[in-house]
């Protein structure tokens, strides 16, 4: 192989933080292909524009771009599949209830691999930042940098 397959996977979604507050919090697990989670572990993801949606009651993310895996033969998954989420039926009806209200949406924060070697993604239950809140954040992130330098 010519990339080394890195054990423990840790990818954030950065924008996500920048331009939503998070309500609530979900860990789930993504129903995957083996070329999919061997991209994963290689590092190969991309959460630009991904989001989460419901399709005939189960939850789906989509646009979440896992790289074609370089080893793979014909039998290499497709980069921009909708991809099945695997959350209890409590967390699913509350996320459902909770999407009723104007404004909230279901954004991936953060893709890891736990323990066991499985891959999970962490959802937050999201409202969208208006552009003085975000001007707000910015400013919160420098007094907290400056404040960190200065205490050296």
């Amino acid at each position: 192989m010519s990339e080394k397959l890195v054990k423990k996977v840790d990818i954030k979604n950065r924008r996500a933080s920048f331009e939503y507050f998070f309500v609530e919090e979900f860990t789930t697990g993504l129903a995957l292909t083996g070329t999919e989670i061997k991209s994963i572990r290689q590092g190969k993801v991309n959460f630009q524009d991904a989001y989460c949606l419901f399709m005939d009651n189960e939850l789906y993310v989509r646009s979440l771009h896992i790289s074609p895996y370089t080893e793979g033969t014909h039998y290499n998954h497709d980069p921009m599949r909708d991809r099945k989420l695997l959350i209890t039926k409590r967390e699913r009806k509350r996320l459902i209830e909770n999407l009723k209200d104007q404004g909230l949406t279901i954004v991936p924060v953060r893709l890891f691999t736990s323990d066991r070697g499985f891959a999970k993604l962490h959802i937050a239950l999201a409202k969208g930042k208006k552009l003085y809140d975000k001007r707000e954040t910015i400013k919160e992130r420098d007094v907290k940098r400056e404040n960190d330098r200065s205490g050296y």
